[in-house]
């Protein structure tokens, strides 16, 4: 009976002190939520959705051809990037089990612990100097470079929990195993993989070091990926280390557009994984 009430003890002793845990991490995260909103909120306008950044010295403008370039250059990194980690990560679940597949992993794991910079700068390597320019196409390359490794890791092991006898079904058909691979486990692991992809396109749309090497900034309108293109992050970066009051107002309303649109790719993620969890059960 003793034992019973000192293991209760423990047990409620422990409850408290993750629940303590818990507060002390969410105290600086709600900070820095309420810091960017209640600084950037002011100022949001149509104007600075649709306008480009105004002349130095100047009051007002926007920040509307750096979400443009934004979404140009997360697209270039999605085309460039979710095929090759997609694939690698099948590759890898169904075929990966040697030693090529080792290499492969181990490759991953390095990369993905590779600083950003690292990457923007192998990127300008690659591209901006044979290019002799800086360019979206660039900095689509190095948000790829930065989304692979995890996009592959993760879809190998969302192919593995596929079930060995859905395989044996479909080879016992007569099927070919690469029609198999395709038309069976990567459908079945398809809710999965979308959200893994969709959580590395939020990762690589908040990176502004790779871009300050690649694709660089533009003030005006620019749609040409082989041209130096504005993007959000490099924006909000420029407005920031600015002497202009001004342009630091702008730079946390930047902020707090940036910061909504990878919470959305986030909750996106999380709903479209509970999707795949109620599908399963």
């Amino acid at each position: 009976m003793r034992s019973l009430k000192l293991r209760r003890v423990r047990n409620h002793a422990w409850t408290v002190l993750c629940g303590l845990a818990v507060l002390v991490a969410l105290v600086p995260l709600a900070s820095l939520l309420w810091l960017v909103v209640s600084q950037g909120a002011a100022g949001l306008s149509f104007t600075f959705f649709t306008a480009r950044p105004a002349p130095v010295g100047e009051m007002g403008g926007g920040v509307g051809n750096a979400i443009a370039g934004s979404f140009t250059i997360v697209g270039l990194a999605c085309l460039l990037g979710l095929p090759v980690g997609i694939g690698a990560g099948v590759y890898l679940a169904e075929r990966g089990n040697g030693r090529f597949g080792d290499a492969v992993r181990f490759t991953c794991e390095v990369l993905s612990g590779v600083p950003s910079i690292v990457i923007g700068i192998v990127a300008y390597g690659l591209i901006v100097i044979p290019m002799k320019r800086f360019s979206a196409l660039a900095g689509g390359v190095a948000l790829a470079l930065i989304m692979v490794p995890g996009l592959a890791r993760a879809t190998e092991e969302f192919v593995r929990l596929v079930p060995g006898a859905l395989r044996e079904a479909s080879l016992a058909l007569g099927i070919p195993q690469w029609k198999t691979s395709l038309r069976v486990v990567l459908r079945t692991a398809l809710p999965g993989i979308v959200t893994a992809s969709l959580l590395a396109v939020a990762r690589a749309a908040g990176e502004t070091a790779p871009l300050l090497f690649t694709s660089l900034n533009n003030q005006y309108w620019n749609f040409r990926p082989d041209q130096p293109t504005a993007s959000l992050t490099v924006q909000i970066f420029n407005y920031a280390v600015s002497p202009y009051g001004d342009w630091h107002q702008k730079a946390w309303s930047a902020a707090l557009v940036l910061l909504l649109l990878v919470g959305m790719l986030n909750l996106v993620a999380r709903f479209a994984a509970r999707s795949r969890l109620k599908a399963a059960r």
